[in-house]
């Protein structure tokens, strides 16, 4: 019987993770392996749900959004409960996945997902699971890796988005409010909003105050610049004050949002000017990767079969411009990657006059 490997796709969807799947099997069935792919992410190898991913198949998913193997951040498998905090998830659940693993017959298992998804692989690897990482995370947050993929399809969904805006602004001469992702991090909104020409930008890193906001806006007035462009990362702070958002009953967790259209009221009731939010959502987080993505995916992809031939269990491909190298799990997770403070994309927005509300 030919060797077979199995993969498997977990947290939150992305644009790239077919990508991903394709390189992985085209990759393995060069090498005469067969791959297998878990559905729901660690969720189907818990239930043995799963299906042969035949190379053939392969044709047209570069350029698909989503997964085809599903996937899921609930369930037996969750042990992230928000940055820093890890759940240690039960010795039986597992060993139940090790026995459906070895049932199943596999040589390794590639693991695609972020911080959440890559704790959990390092749980079953210390287990017993041979397996590799892969990262993945529109918010850019994954420490070890320059830039995880899915990242540039969100900016480049953002930066359409505040083009789009910028046009209907300056025809009312309004604020317009952009709300995107990011819960502990900005780099989307950062990105984002020096490529789309923003005027303001609030990040988490930075709480921010609204009398420099509306010192901004009253600037850009006195300049004969009517509209304001401002970007706002979900999980932006009024400077002394906590996330905004409700807490999901259902599941017992909050959920951020809400704080694009909390700043757009603030704004108007300050400065008078009329004011609109949009808020992106999970607009980002759809549709299919850009051309940078589809190749960071398929170098990943490659790479990971070829941790796997090479024995490199408990390790996560990273990109390491030029080169995509490997590094071990446990130096990623649980390692916010925030947006440095006086880093170059910092200086850059500071130097052509972009605020951050600080």
């Amino acid at each position: 019987m030919n060797e077979r490997i199995g993969i498997l796709t977990g947290g939150g969807d992305c644009p790239g993770l077919n990508a991903v799947i394709r390189a992985v099997v085209k990759a393995a069935a060069k090498r005469g392996w067969e791959t297998v792919g878990f559905l729901e992410g660690f969720e189907g190898l818990l239930d043995l749900r799963h299906r042969s991913l035949d190379y053939h198949e392969m044709d047209g998913l570069l350029l698909l959004g989503g997964t085809i193997l599903g996937t899921t951040n609930k369930g037996r498998f969750a042990a992230k409960t928000g940055h820093g905090e890890v759940r240690k998830i039960p010795t039986e659940t597992l060993d139940r996945a090790k026995r459906n693993f070895d049932q199943v017959g596999l040589r390794a298992l590639v693991c695609v997902g972020g911080d959440g998804s890559l704790t959990i692989a390092q749980q079953l690897f210390e287990r017993g699971v041979p397996l590799v990482g892969v990262p993945k995370t529109i918010d850019n947050d994954l420490e070890a890796t320059v830039i995880t993929f899915g990242f540039d399809s969100a900016v480049a969904c953002a930066t359409d988005a505040l083009d789009r805006l910028r046009t209907t602004a300056e025809s009312h001469n309004r604020v317009m409010v952009l709300e995107v992702m990011g819960r502990y991090t900005g780099w989307i909104a950062a990105h984002a909003g020096i490529a789309g020409g923003g005027d303001i930008i609030l990040i988490p890193e930075i709480p921010f105050r609204y009398e420099s906001i509306c010192a901004k806006i009253a600037e850009r007035e006195q300049q004969g610049k009517k509209f304001t462009l401002l970007v706002v990362a979900e999980g932006a702070c009024e400077r002394g004050r906590g996330f905004v958002g409700a807490t999901d009953e259902k599941n017992r967790e909050a959920r951020l949002g809400g704080i694009g259209a909390v700043v757009a009221a603030e704004i108007e009731k300050r400065t008078g000017k009329e004011t609109r939010v949009c808020v992106l959502g999970h607009l980002q987080r759809g549709g299919g990767p850009t051309t940078f993505d589809r190749l960071l995916c398929t170098r990943f992809g490659a790479r990971a079969v070829q941790l796997v031939a090479d024995g490199m269990f408990g390790y996560m491909v990273a990109l390491r411009p030029p080169d995509t190298v490997a590094v071990k799990i446990t130096d990623a997770i649980g390692r916010l990657r925030a947006v440095p403070l006086n880093g170059d994309i910092m200086q850059t927005a500071r130097a052509l006059g972009i605020s951050f509300g600080d």
